[in-house]
């Protein structure tokens, strides 16, 4: 089962990623798709997109001869994240209370005509 990858979602993942250290696009990729399956041309989008409203910043460094442009979070990029993660708690809890809950006519005996 694929959950949806929303825009937000992917935006807070990269500020996540990125919050840790300095990081060039490649590696984000890398780590992203540890949690959820994506491509490089669906987060170069994200990056550009983070960088221009100013929650990133970006500088080229040599690496073997070619120059790899590296991520920085900004001070509004840490403030979104947070936003993000405080956004992520209440929507985890909410879905976890429906999921984990159980309906309480189950309890009494009653049918919802599923076999079990």
């Amino acid at each position: 089962m694929s959950f949806n990858n929303s825009a937000a979602l992917l935006d807070a993942l990269v500020l996540a990623v990125v919050s840790g250290e300095d990081i060039y696009g490649y590696r984000i990729t890398q780590q992203i798709r540890q949690a959820v399956d994506v491509s490089e041309s669906t987060l170069y989008p994200v990056l550009r997109r983070l960088q221009k409203d100013n929650c990133l910043n970006i500088y080229d460094q040599e690496y073997s001869g070619r120059n790899r442009r590296y991520y920085k979070i900004t001070d509004r990029g840490k403030l979104q994240l947070a936003l993000y993660r405080e956004q992520w708690n209440d929507y985890r809890n909410s879905i976890e209370n429906i999921l984990f809950a159980g309906n309480k006519s189950d309890q009494g005996g009653e049918s919802d005509g599923i076999s079990k």
